[in-house]
């Protein structure tokens, strides 16, 4: 999986007002805190995207198994399935905590870098994610319960992992949003 560069995209997205406007005195910290929710919003969108796969690709390796009349961890798997669902609901559709205008702002470059960290953590985990899933659908093919069971507990802390971090990143970004 490969997102593009999100803060690159933002700026390329900039019209020539945008760059006039991020140089008026007092306007500066609006724009970047605009941008800064622009690029969380295209963020979030491929990150439910991706989720959106994993679960297709859950969802494919639960077809298998009835199709091959296994009933042995068909249950564990629609869990995961309907886990994955409301998580990606839950990133498309996150309040984003944008306060509006207010006096020009200053976010610190080493905040967004960590906020950048819990993003990277969060597209690595859906990677993760990505992969597990791939390798429960060889073992329900395989018919290896074991391996079935071992992917869908891989898949199962992921998943928690990836709704901690998410947890945890929403009060950053709403704090970036309503610094003024």
């Amino acid at each position: 999986m490969q997102m593009t560069d999100i803060r690159r995209s933002v700026e390329e997205d900039r019209g020539i007002l945008k760059k006039i406007q991020s140089v008026i005195p007092g306007y500066a910290g609006y724009r970047r805190r605009e941008d800064i929710r622009q690029a969380d919003s295209q963020l979030r969108t491929q990150m439910a995207d991706r989720l959106h796969d994993v679960r297709a690709a859950l969802e494919e390796s639960r077809r298998s198994m009835v199709d091959n009349m296994v009933t042995e961890g068909i249950e564990a798997i629609g869990s995961l399935i309907n886990k994955t669902t409301a998580l990606e609901g839950r990133v498309r559709h996150a309040e984003q905590g944008y306060s509006g205008f207010s006096a020009a702002i200053r976010i610190e470059e080493n905040e967004l870098n960590r906020l950048y960290e819990y993003d990277y953590a969060m597209v690595a985990s859906i990677q993760d994610l990505m992969r597990q899933a791939s390798e429960l659908k060889l073992a329900v093919d395989a018919s290896d319960a074991a391996r079935t069971k071992g992917s869908v507990d891989a898949i199962r802390a992921n998943l928690t992992n990836f709704t901690r971090a998410f947890e945890e990143r929403i009060p950053r970004i709403a704090g970036i949003y309503n610094m003024g």
